[in-house]
């Protein structure tokens, strides 16, 4: 009934209780998730689970954040994506957040190694034909500007995807359609502090949203604070089912069929 569009089963807060897990997720009708790898060191673990579980699916990609890790070159993700159950490249995109705490005071200008890692996939997943899935924080004007750079406007030959997460404003929200691109919503969108993201969550079209989870971060109200797992997502259904005025049933069946159109590698 549910679909998790983007969890991370690898972390090890997760994946030493995945029998528990997988029979809350039974209980709570979330039939399939989406595995994200957010480093190639971490992607065998990722595919492992979507190998061994036939309601998983996994990603292949770096997260815009990871440092000191294996950079990833347009090959290694291409071989990567063309394996059984892989069916989209990301994590990618840029992360600009709290840049003078966390990156101990460099510019915007000093992070071109970001948008470099972006750049790489992007072209990956022109190339392969598989959806990104794109995380932006404080950095959707370059986020944006840069998927246009590389051709991602919607037309024939682009990649497309999701910008997974969104907490943005309703203008980027716009920005992103107008790109082709899905808009994804996690736990989030439950929290008393969401007005503004609920008012995006009730604009966009029935054709071009997503709900996640983000596990094991961003539980859900009423699970906020604690560590979050896919079984959980349904309550992300039920606050957009609120916002738009329609079932939570409604909501699970368009999502779902969102889901399959945008990875069409998965099946029930």
């Amino acid at each position: 009934m549910f679909v998790d569009s983007h969890c991370h089963l690898s972390f090890p807060e997760l994946s030493s209780q995945l029998d528990a897990i997988r029979a809350a997720m039974d209980a709570a009708k979330v039939d399939r998730a989406l595995c994200i790898c957010t480093m190639l060191e971490e992607f065998e673990a990722v595919h492992a689970l979507a190998r061994q579980y036939d309601n998983f699916w996994a990603s292949v990609g770096v997260h815009p954040d990871n440092e000191g890790i294996q950079e990833p070159s347009l090959d290694d993700l291409l071989q990567r994506a063309a394996l059984p159950r892989v069916v989209a490249i990301g994590e990618t995109g840029l992360d600009y957040y709290q840049m003078d705490e966390r990156k101990g005071g460099r510019s915007v200008a000093d992070l071109e190694w970001q948008r470099d890692r972006f750049r790489t996939h992007i072209r990956a997943a022109r190339q392969c034909g598989k959806p990104l899935i794109i995380h932006t924080r404080s950095a959707s004007a370059d986020t944006l500007a840069i998927l246009k750079e590389e051709g991602e406007d919607g037309s024939a030959g682009s990649a497309g995807g999701v910008f997974h997460c969104f907490t943005e404003t309703a203008q980027v929200a716009r920005a992103a359609l107008d790109l082709g691109f899905y808009i994804s919503f996690s736990g989030i969108v439950t929290f008393k502090t969401a007005a503004d993201l609920r008012e995006v969550a009730a604009f966009v079209p029935d054709d071009r949203y997503l709900i996640e989870t983000d596990s094991p971060y961003l539980a859900p109200v009423p699970y906020r604070g604690k560590t979050n797992n896919p079984s959980y997502v349904p309550h992300v259904a039920a606050c957009l089912a609120e916002v738009r005025g329609v079932p939570v049933e409604a909501v699970a069946g368009q999502t779902t069929a969102n889901f399959e159109r945008l990875f069409p590698g998965v099946q029930s």
